[in-house]
């Protein structure tokens, strides 16, 4: 497994990762709540300090939340119940209060993500079609009406993401997040200019909807 340990305190945080180290899982350390927001993405799961230096863990995970379905088992000092409450409720797949017994940890760990892996699909569709539209995830190619449309790189991830799951909204900070790499910066007005870009040569009015205040939908 690889693990993201968001952990302020030294020898909390160094603890875990040799201990995860040692069991053959490859953990990386972070001590700030924004170190996770901005490289969470590839980690099997998180461990996360609620009292973290920059952000309170509860808000942390708020916001990861908008942007990452990634399993979380919050670790902290904090027993009572109302702090165990707010953080299931907030997004986290388990709680574990400190200190730790390492083999239960890692079985809790275990056991979210096996909860959050979906079944593997009997097939998986590599061309989506909308109308005239058809879009071919493997060769990267975004075909209207017969005529292969030269996009960007950034304007075929836009498609990429959109089409997933044709008829759902994505919000912008998904969007920005998985095509950026980050759904926290300045990166907006970019997104707004891909978007634009797109859609004026795709010339399929309703195609893309814009959802006022959260995002885009794909397919009318």
């Amino acid at each position: 497994m690889r693990l993201a340990v968001v952990e302020d305190d030294d020898g909390v945080g160094d603890a875990l990762v040799e201990a995860f180290g040692v069991r053959g899982h490859r953990a990386v350390r972070m001590r700030r709540g924004a170190d996770l927001l901005t490289a969470h993405r590839g980690f099997d799961a998180v461990v996360l300090d609620l009292g973290l230096p920059d952000a309170d863990g509860l808000t942390v995970l708020r916001r990861l939340r908008e942007v990452s379905t990634v399993p979380v088992v919050i670790l902290t000092a904090r027993s009572d119940e109302r702090s165990i409450v707010r953080g299931l409720r907030g997004g986290a797949d388990d709680y574990v209060v400190k200190p730790p017994r390492i083999a239960e940890l890692l079985a809790r760990i275990e056991n979210v993500i096996r909860r959050a892996t979906p079944p593997a699909p009997a097939d998986t569709a590599h061309t989506v079609h909308t109308g005239d539209v058809l879009v071919d995830l493997d060769a990267r190619r975004v075909d209207v009406g017969g005529v292969e449309i030269p996009l960007t790189p950034k304007e075929f991830e836009l498609v990429r993401v959109l089409v997933e799951k044709p008829g759902a909204a994505v919000s912008r900070q998904q969007l920005m997040d998985r095509i950026w790499g980050d759904a926290f910066v300045a990166v907006s007005r970019s997104l707004d200019v891909h978007m634009t870009g797109l859609r004026a040569k795709l010339d399929r009015p309703g195609l893309i909807t814009t959802i006022r205040g959260y995002g885009y939908r794909w397919g009318e």
